[in-house]
């Protein structure tokens, strides 16, 4: 029997190509997520040479700043303390001597006791099986890690637990790159009065993928800024192909007729006002902060801070790293390193000049090629091993 996946994928594609293009459209895909969809089933070849796909800053393994990787470095050497991260934040380099650890996984293997874990619920188990350790929870990810660490701070943690927390918001790296940030840290929405401007001759790109996971938190209308104030086409869509290919074919049929609206292709899963238990705890647990991205600077109320009577699970203060050098690093990529206009889609992961040299995956010189869901690494494992020269 044919796959119905693939069928209805196909038939999308039918549709993409029967389009009237005039020109080159540029697509970006915010999510991590979306970019190894693409890259391993091949999609970029399968679109019209009309169409160009750019991946965008949806990997927060990528943009996690330098200082927190070298907090976390540091704190992962000090005795009696246990470090807990998502696996993918092991490999992350930091900008350190060559006497130094520079990862996690250098720490570990310098004598540091760090694990790595799936889940909030497994930090709180090890905490609780090792009561006379300090264990820290190094938390990095965009608000479908968010959530769950907020459900288990209201689920209650171990005294001896605490957070270094490294999350961040995914739509306002978006208004960033369109140039015209407008926000209310009270409903963590964007203006809904602003005036409706033409797209941002330095944004690069004409229409938008938004995140089908981040939609299903948040929910969808988070997104709609983009076609309302910009004049973008957008539109949310899921991780299967077929999905994928739907959302393409709405923002390329919006861009070809001339109008901007946000559609739902991910309608089954991003439901309209997302998950209100999910926005709930994370309102409870977090305030909206304007944060550091790696290589990118501050952008205004993109990160989440534990609120002011959460302070006891605030690793920052209870290791006093606030008055530590190490939280005032300049948090910038590694010599040479480009992740950052990777992350912002202003070049291709073979354009840096270390892409496949000095940066592979056994190797890494950024954080790009580190995470399942950085564009470097994805590409790397979907068969281009070489720079753009070649």
């Amino acid at each position: 029997m044919p796959d119905p996946v693939n069928a209805k994928a196909k038939a999308w594609l039918a549709r993409i190509h029967a389009l009237p293009f005039k020109g080159r459209v540029r697509v970006m895909n915010v999510c991590g997520g979306h970019e190894r969809t693409i890259s391993m089933s091949g999609l970029r070849s399968a679109l019209p040479e009309a169409v160009e796909l750019i991946a965008g800053p949806g990997c927060p393994v990528c943009i996690c700043p330098e200082e927190d990787v070298h907090a976390a470095i540091g704190l992962s050497l000090r005795e009696g303390v246990t470090l807990v991260a998502f696996g993918d934040m092991l490999r992350v380099p930091a900008n350190v001597p060559k006497r130094e650890p520079r990862s996690l996984e250098a720490a570990r293997a310098a004598g540091g006791d760090v694990r790595p874990i799936a889940g909030p619920r497994e930090a709180a188990a090890i905490a609780r099986e090792n009561p006379s350790r300090e264990v820290v929870f190094f938390a990095a990810g965009f608000e479908t890690t968010t959530a769950p660490i907020a459900a288990m701070i209201a689920e209650g943690v171990p005294k001896n637990l605490s957070i270094l927390l490294s999350a961040r918001r995914t739509w306002p790296a978006v208004a960033m790159l369109l140039g015209a940030f407008s926000g209310k840290v009270e409903t963590g929405f964007p203006s809904e009065n602003a005036t409706k401007q033409k797209p941002s001759e330095e944004a690069g790109f004409d229409a938008l993928i938004a995140p089908g996971h981040v939609s299903a938190i948040m929910g969808p209308e988070e997104w709609r800024f983009v076609p309302e104030e910009h004049n973008i086409p957008s539109a949310v869509a899921g991780f299967e192909v077929d999905s994928l290919v739907m959302g393409f074919h709405s923002v390329l049929r919006q861009h070809l007729e001339g109008r901007a609206f946000l559609d739902n292709c991910y309608a089954n899963v991003a439901k309209p006002g997302g998950n209100p238990t999910a926005q709930r705890l994370i309102a409870e647990c977090f305030d909206v902060v304007d944060a550091n991205w790696r290589g990118i600077g501050i952008i205004p109320q993109s990160g989440f801070a534990l609120k002011p009577e959460l302070e006891r699970l605030d690793a920052v203060r209870r290791f006093g790293l606030d008055n530590e050098a190490a939280r005032k690093r300049a948090g910038e990529m590694p010599p040479g390193c480009d992740c950052a206009r990777v992350v912002l889609g202003k070049i291709r992961p073979n354009e840096c000049v270390l892409y496949g040299k000095a940066c592979t995956p056994r190797n890494p010189v950024g954080p790009c090629m580190v995470s399942d869901e950085g564009a470097c690494r994805i590409w790397w494992a979907s068969g281009l091993r070489h720079g753009a020269e070649a």
